[in-house]
Protein backbone atom coordinates (compact mmCIF):
# COMPACT_ATOMS: atom_id res chain seq x y z
CA UNK A 1 0.00 0.00 0.00
CA UNK A 2 1.61 3.19 -0.94
CA UNK A 3 1.70 6.44 1.69
CA UNK A 4 -0.35 9.49 -0.14
CA UNK A 5 0.96 12.97 1.39
CA UNK A 6 -1.77 14.47 3.51
CA UNK A 7 -1.33 17.84 2.32
CA UNK A 8 0.00 19.64 -0.73
CA UNK A 9 3.75 21.02 -0.71
CA UNK A 10 3.66 24.49 -1.02
CA UNK A 11 5.59 26.00 -4.68
CA UNK A 12 8.84 27.51 -2.22
CA UNK A 13 9.24 24.69 -0.38
CA UNK A 14 9.26 22.34 -4.07
CA UNK A 15 11.58 24.86 -5.31
CA UNK A 16 13.94 25.15 -2.29
CA UNK A 17 14.14 21.50 -2.65
CA UNK A 18 15.22 21.80 -6.23
CA UNK A 19 17.34 24.92 -6.63
CA UNK A 20 20.61 23.26 -5.14
CA UNK A 21 20.17 20.71 -8.18
CA UNK A 22 21.10 22.55 -11.27
CA UNK A 23 24.29 24.39 -9.82
CA UNK A 24 27.32 24.53 -12.30
CA UNK A 25 30.99 24.65 -10.78
CA UNK A 26 33.35 26.95 -12.64
CA UNK A 27 35.94 24.36 -14.08
CA UNK A 28 39.36 24.65 -12.03
CA UNK A 29 42.29 26.25 -13.94
CA UNK A 30 46.29 26.54 -13.43
CA UNK A 31 48.90 28.54 -15.11
CA UNK A 32 50.80 26.52 -17.55
CA UNK A 33 54.43 26.42 -16.85
CA UNK A 34 55.84 26.62 -19.94
CA UNK A 35 53.83 29.77 -21.48
CA UNK A 36 52.05 30.88 -18.58
CA UNK A 37 48.75 30.29 -20.07
CA UNK A 38 45.35 29.30 -18.49
CA UNK A 39 45.08 25.53 -18.62
CA UNK A 40 42.63 22.42 -16.86
CA UNK A 41 45.08 20.77 -14.39
CA UNK A 42 46.46 17.38 -15.97
CA UNK A 43 45.76 17.81 -19.73
CA UNK A 44 47.67 19.29 -22.71
CA UNK A 45 48.50 22.97 -22.80
CA UNK A 46 46.51 24.10 -25.73
CA UNK A 47 47.97 27.21 -26.41
CA UNK A 48 51.65 24.90 -26.34
CA UNK A 49 51.09 21.38 -26.38
CA UNK A 50 53.52 21.14 -23.43
CA UNK A 51 52.73 18.49 -20.66
CA UNK A 52 54.84 17.72 -17.40
CA UNK A 53 57.47 19.36 -19.51
CA UNK A 54 57.86 18.01 -21.99
CA UNK A 55 56.14 18.45 -25.85
CA UNK A 56 53.44 16.63 -26.62
CA UNK A 57 51.87 18.21 -29.22
CA UNK A 58 53.31 20.03 -32.06
CA UNK A 59 52.61 23.83 -32.15
CA UNK A 60 53.38 26.15 -34.86
CA UNK A 61 54.40 29.43 -32.89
Amino acid sequence: MAIVPKRKHSQARRDKRRSNVWKLEAPTLVKCPQCGELMVPHKVCGKCGYYKGQEVIKKEA
